[in-house]
């Protein structure tokens, strides 16, 4: 059985936020708007999600 998946596009800026926020939006990968990243779909990543939510869309992959 595959793992799942959730695929992840930046959709707000990080310039305006809070620098603790910015700082977990570089750690999953994303350095563009638009920009796509797959990740599991774990704990980790769905806690990240969490804190930041609002900058991103969240899709399965």
């Amino acid at each position: 059985m595959a793992e799942k998946m959730l695929k992840i596009t930046l959709v707000k800026s990080p310039i305006g936020a809070v620098p603790k926020n910015r700082a977990t939006i570089e750690a999953m990968g994303l350095t563009k708007m638009n920009k796509s990243i797959v990740l599991p779909d774990n704990d980790a990543t769905r806690g990240m999600i969490r804190k930041v939510g609002y900058m991103l869309k969240v899709e399965e992959a």
